[in-house]
C-alpha cells in the first residue's frame, strides 16, 4: 500500500507541475525515481526509456506507467497513469470551458518565460546522467555523435531509433566468437564492427530503410483512415475511435500529433478549423502533464465534457495497453545478446535524440541574459545542490512572472 501512495503521489505532482514536454518530462521522473528515491537504477531507467521508443503512444506517459508498475504492480501502473494525465485533462477542459465562452486561449506567456529555461537545464542534466552510464564505451559515444549528426541533418527520429538498434545488433551478430560481453549482464560486445567511422553509415542506411517503411505503413494507415471516416457526422463515439486510432499509432514526440490532428479533424471530417487545431496545441503547450491532453481540449469543443473525457480516454488507453504488454519482455530483452545489442543502440539513440530536443527547445527558450542566467542558476542547483526539479521550475515561474511585474 505504501509503494501505491508513494507511485500516485509523486505523478501527481508532476502532473500539476511537469512542464515543457515529454523530455522535461522524462528528465524530471528520472531525477525524482533514479536520483532522489532510488526506486530503479540509472541502467533500468534507460532500458524503460529504449523500450518506451520502441512503441506508439505519448512516451512521457508511458514512462510514468513502466515505472508505477515496477514499483507496485498492477495498481500501480494504473496510478502512475492516471496520476500524471488526470491534472493536464482538468486544467486542458477548464481552459476549454473558457475557450468557447470568451473564443480565446489564456495567455500565461510570462510564466512559461521563467520557466522554459529551467527545463533546458533539466534535460541537460538528465542527458549528461544518462550519458554516464549508457555512453560508456567507445562504440557508443561514436553512435550517440552520429545520431545526433543525423538528427540535425534532418532524419527521422523513429527511423533513427530502429536504425541505431539495428546497426547495433548488427555488431553483436558479427562479434559472434569474440571476447565476452562486458559491463551489464547480457549487454553486447560492440567491438570492432562498430568502432570506426562505419557506424554513421550503418545507421543512416538502416535509419533510411525504416524510414521507408514507416512512410508505407502510415500511407497506408492514412489510406484506410479516409476511406472509414469521410463524410461522417459527429458523434460521441466516432470522437473515442478517431483518437484511440491515433493513440495506438503515433510515434515519436508529442509534436507529431499535429499533423495527425489536422488530417482527421479538418481534412477529412471537418469539425474543427485549422485556426481552433492550432488553439488546441497551445492550450497543451502551456499546461503542465502529457501533450497528448490537447485531445482533451478538441474532445471538450465538440463535446462538452464527455468529449473531453471520452477523447482522452482513446487517446491514452494504447498506452497502458502497451507497457502491460512490453515490460515483462524488456529484461528478456537485456538478457539476450543479440536484442540487448538492439536494446543498446535504441538507448544510444534516445539518449542523442533527447540531447538534440535540448538543443533546439533551448534556442527559443534562451533568448536573453535573464533567461540564461535562470538556466545556469538552475543548472548549478542541480549538480552542485542537488535541488528538486519541481522546485526549480515553480521558481523559475515566478520569476517569469516577477520579470513582467517590474517590466
Amino acid at each position: 500500500m505504501r509503494e501505491l501512495l508513494d507511485v500516485s503521489g509523486l505523478f501527481l505532482k508532476l502532473g500539476l507541475t511537469a512542464f515543457g514536454g515529454p523530455a522535461a518530462h522524462i528528465a524530471l521522473m528520472r531525477r525524482e525515481a533514479v536520483e532522489r528515491r532510488k526506486w530503479l537504477t540509472e541502467e533500468a531507467f534507460l532500458d524503460l526509456l529504449g523500450a518506451t521508443n520502441l512503441i506508439p503512444g505519448p512516451n512521457s506517459t508511458e514512462m510514468a506507467i513502466h515505472i508505477g508498475y515496477l514499483r507496485a504492480g498492477w495498481p500501480g501502473l494504473l496510478a502512475a497513469g492516471i496520476s500524471f494525465i488526470v491534472p493536464a485533462m482538468l486544467m486542458v477542459s477548464a481552459l476549454a470551458w473558457i475557450y468557447l465562452k470568451s473564443g480565446t486561449v489564456p495567455q500565461i506567456g510570462w510564466l512559461l518565460y521563467g520557466v522554459k529555461p529551467v527545463v533546458i537545464a533539466l534535460i541537460l542534466h538528465a542527458v549528461w546522467g544518462l550519458g554516464r552510464k549508457g555512453l560508456d564505451r567507445r562504440s557508443r559515444k561514436i553512435g550517440f555523435i552520429a545520431v545526433l549528426t543525423l538528427y540535425f541533418a534532418g532524419a527521422n527520429e523513429i527511423a533513427l531509433l530502429f536504425g541505431t538498434g539495428l546497426a547495433f545488433l548488427a555488431a553483436v551478430g558479427g562479434s559472434r566468437g569474440g571476447p565476452k560481453p562486458e559491463g551489464r549482464k547480457g549487454a553486447a560486445n560492440l567491438g570492432p564492427p562498430l568502432a570506426g567511422t562505419g557506424l554513421a553509415a550503418s545507421i543512416h542506411a538502416a535509419a533510411a530503410a525504416g524510414k521507408d517503411s514507416l512512410a508505407i505503413a502510415a500511407s497506408a494507415a492514412a489510406g484506410a483512415a479516409a476511406a472509414g471516416a469521410a463524410g461522417m457526422p459527429f458523434t460521441l463515439t466516432l470522437l473515442f475511435l478517431k483518437f484511440l486510432k491515433i493513440g495506438s499509432v503515433l510515434y515519436g514526440s508529442g509534436y507529431v500529433l499535429l499533423p495527425f490532428l489536422r488530417s482527421e479533424f479538418v481534412e477529412r471530417a471537418g469539425w474543427l478549423s485549422e485556426s481552433q487545431v492550432m488553439d488546441a496545441v497551445s492550450v497543451g503547450q502551456v499546461t503542465p502533464g502529457p501533450f497528448f491532453t490537447t485531445a482533451t481540449f478538441i474532445g471538450h469543443v465538440l463535446g462538452g465534457f464527455p468529449g473531453g473525457a471520452l477523447a482522452t480516454l482513446g487517446i491514452f488507453l494504447p498506452a497502458f495497453v502497451f507497457v502491460a504488454v512490453s515490460n515483462p519482455w524488456i529484461p528478456r530483452l537485456r538478457e539476450s545478446k543479440a536484442m540487448g545489442g538492439f536494446l543498446d543502440g535504441v538507448n544510444t539513440a534516445s539518449i542523442a535524440l533527447m540531447a538534440g530536443a535540448a538543443w533546439e527547445t533551448g534556442k527559443a527558450s534562451v533568448v536573453d541574459g535573464t533567461t540564461a542566467g535562470l538556466a545556469v542558476l538552475a543548472l548549478y542547483l542541480l549538480f552542485r545542490r542537488n535541488a528538486p526539479g519541481t522546485l526549480l521550475i515553480a521558481g523559475g515561474g515566478l520569476m517569469g512572472i516577477a520579470a513582467k511585474s517590474l517590466g
